[in-house]
């Protein structure tokens, strides 16, 4: 398995990122699978996926460039720069621009687990892989980009919270499938025999993505360190957001998502995220459920964790069983 040694200075340099990005890549990883983790985002791979493959048939160096360097069990380092704070999308997509391309055809051979194929020699690889990104960005990502970063900030807050409960090893041992806290200060990171790698010194981000059945890790030696994992699935899948049509009817369609959406622990913020209301009136649902008995509220570190009271519970299994309508 590989691992990374994590020590008591590195993780107090640790920081979460969201990064546009990472989740434009995440995205063309899901369009290339045609995997979808949720009904969500199936409906979006069954809006944006035909227009892909399309593209793919039109262009047999970007197919071959996406399989090659996305598509199997490790990405082109090349195509998955470690994310810094603040990157806008442009900044993050010059990067890969700009590498050399005796760097690109290198890392594919790589991510290949074998000889290059002759089409991938070339040297415009980089500009076409930013090119490519920058399609996905604009087409598929970037619409609605001020929803997906609410989504991704809310998971953010809800993983600081924890470390806060917990510690880091909370959080670092559940943030995707084969990452592992093994202690001793060390980080399991995937399965694969992987020699492991000394972080002293060095920063480690956290980064979420929406497509739950993406992940990665990347790095630039020695400086910075990154884990891209899917974020917690009930706030990435539209879905979750449905409410039991009798809950709706009862208290309104909005305050019953609330209710609904507090299966685990949530903060105001992550509501606002999730829902896509208000503050002003995630807040006001929050009181009324409060004086109903139907939530309760604890303080967890800096934040305000709301979740279902016996009462909630029962009320919204109860609702359940007389169907589903939307939010």
């Amino acid at each position: 398995m590989g691992w990374w040694e994590v020590n008591a200075d590195t993780l107090a340099r640790s920081r979460f990122v969201v990064s546009p990005l990472d989740e434009t890549l995440a995205c063309l990883k899901l369009l290339h699978s045609g995997a979808a983790g949720h009904p969500g985002e199936r409906a979006w791979l069954d809006t944006h996926r035909p227009a892909h493959l399309r593209r793919m048939a039109a262009d047999p160096v970007a197919a071959l460039l996406v399989g090659a360097g996305l598509g199997r069990g490790w990405n082109a380092d090349f195509l998955t720069p470690a994310p810094a704070e603040g990157l806008t999308f442009e900044e993050g997509v010059e990067r890969i621009r700009s590498a050399r391309p005796d760097r690109a055809r290198a890392d594919l051979a790589v991510s290949c687990g074998g000889p290059l194929p002759a089409a991938l020699d070339r040297d415009d690889l980089p500009e076409r892989a930013a090119a490519l990104l920058e399609e996905v960005w604009a087409r598929a990502v970037r619409p609605d980009w001020e929803r997906r970063r609410r989504v991704l900030e809310a998971d953010v807050v809800a993983r600081t919270a924890q470390v806060s409960r917990g510690g880091w090893a909370t959080v670092l041992d559940a943030l995707r499938p084969g990452t592992r806290w093994l202690g001793g200060n060390r980080l399991q990171i995937n399965l694969n025999p992987y020699p492991p790698r000394e972080l002293a010194g060095a920063e480690l981000v956290l980064v979420p993505v929406t497509a739950q059945r993406q992940g990665w890790v990347a790095w630039e030696e020695p400086e910075r360190y990154a884990v891209v994992y899917p974020c917690a699935g009930a706030l990435a899948d539209d879905g979750a957001r449905r409410v039991p049509a009798a809950l709706g009817t009862l208290l309104g369609p909005a305050r019953a998502a609330v209710l609904t959406l507090l299966a685990t622990p949530m903060s105001t913020s992550q509501l606002v995220g999730v829902t896509g209301q208000g503050l002003g009136s995630v807040g006001r649902h929050l009181r009324v459920l409060l004086d109903a008995g139907l939530v309760e509220r604890r303080r967890a570190g800096r934040s305000v964790l709301y979740s279902r009271t016996p009462a909630g519970e029962v009320l919204t299994e109860a609702g359940s069983r007389g169907g589903t309508g939307p939010d």
